[in-house]
């Protein structure tokens, strides 16, 4: 298999009279990560492997027609609020905003029509280390899925000489407003399409977590991970105690929570761990976030990625680096106000090493 397998006229469309498209970012030892402007995506990321074919690790699509029937958040960027809101609501300084529902009774990853379903601006360049890179904005205009002000959204993906996928934000706003971004990316260390990822071993850097109820809202506890199925300080095979009677699993049906990393300040840390024997892929997560969300991939049923693959239930998971779930209804999580002035940052980087 070609390394940059993807037949780009696939990726030309027009959506709501922006041009869409596919771009490939390399680096000097031989990666390839490969983003769509519709919804800021990560498409593809290959990484070499000594003897073997080059291993795509991540989920996705032959063409933006798939993604455009897509439900499950391939390689997005989930915004203007990752993850959810319960019912819909949130108030800020006295007033209430409603949003649209589209997770059972909650708001999830920015309503019925998020970032993840238009078309950025994308303008390629190079960085001042001679890298890759891609720059993707938004403008996501006053009262668009029901959150107020108009916030200029910008994200630059880099494909570092370091083998990391480093994602940059930058977002400012004309009015008072909440913001959470993130990557919603599915990997699989043994190739997207190549079967589950419960064998993969997984470290998080997470004392605690946020519980939730039946709909997956953080009940606004902060719980330490000790003795339970949800303690990763330790590597442990992600199907490990997925079937263990424990209610944050759910009767088996999996992990979607939202860890609270270790750190004391918004600096860029390690966040997380995945490691699998069969490839000898790991990946190590960076942020400068408060959380994140990582998710078993409970719900995929695929039956069309690339190169004709399935992605069935856990054929992939997420490290969504985030604030937490439902902020704006919780005073004591960390803040998602972002006011006229300030300039919401973020950093998260995946960084890929074969062992």
């Amino acid at each position: 298999m070609e390394i940059d397998n993807l037949n780009k006229t696939n990726f030309n469309k027009t959506i709501d009279n922006q041009e869409v498209s596919l771009f490939s970012l390399k680096n000097k030892n031989g990666f390839v990560c490969q983003i769509t402007n519709y919804g800021a995506r990560l498409v593809s990321f290959f990484v070499p492997v000594k003897d073997k074919a080059p291993i795509d690790v991540v989920l996705g699509y032959d063409s933006i027609d798939n993604y455009q029937k897509d439900d499950f958040y391939l390689g997005v960027i989930a915004g203007r609020y990752a993850n959810r809101i319960a019912n819909g609501k949130f108030s800020l300084e006295g007033k209430e905003y409603s949003l649209f529902v589209n997770n059972g009774p909650n708001s999830l990853h920015g309503g019925k029509k998020g970032f993840d379903k238009v078309v950025w601006k994308a303008s390629p360049f190079f960085n001042e280390r001679e890298e890759e890179a891609l720059e993707l904005s938004y403008l996501s205009m006053d009262g668009e899925e029901g959150f107020p002000g108009n916030l200029q959204v910008k994200v630059i993906y880099t494909l570092t000489n370091d083998n990391e996928i480093k994602i940059d934000y930058e977002a400012v706003t004309d009015a008072k407003t909440i913001l959470n971004l993130t990557n919603h990316a599915y990997f699989n260390l043994n190739g997207a399409g190549e079967g589950a990822i419960k064998s993969h071993d997984l470290v998080l850097n997470a004392d605690s977590f946020t519980p939730t109820d039946a709909g997956a809202i953080p009940t606004g506890k902060i719980q330490s991970v000790s003795n339970t199925p949800m303690d990763f300080r330790m590597a442990h095979k992600i199907g490990e105690h997925i079937n263990e009677d424990y209610i944050e699993l759910k009767q088996g049906i999996g992990y979607d929570h939202n860890w609270v990393l270790n750190k004391k300040n918004n600096e860029l840390s390690w966040a997380a761990t995945v490691y699998e024997a069969s490839t000898g892929i790991e990946l190590k997560a960076f942020t400068t976030e408060p959380g994140v969300q990582f998710y078993s991939g409970n719900y995929l049923n695929i039956n069309n990625g690339k190169n004709s693959k399935s992605y069935p239930t856990r054929s992939g998971f997420c490290l969504e680096m985030q604030h937490f779930p439902d902020s704006p209804n919780h005073d004591n999580f960390p803040s998602t106000v972002l006011n006229p002035g300030e300039i919401y940052t973020q950093t998260t980087v995946y960084q890929f090493e074969v062992k």
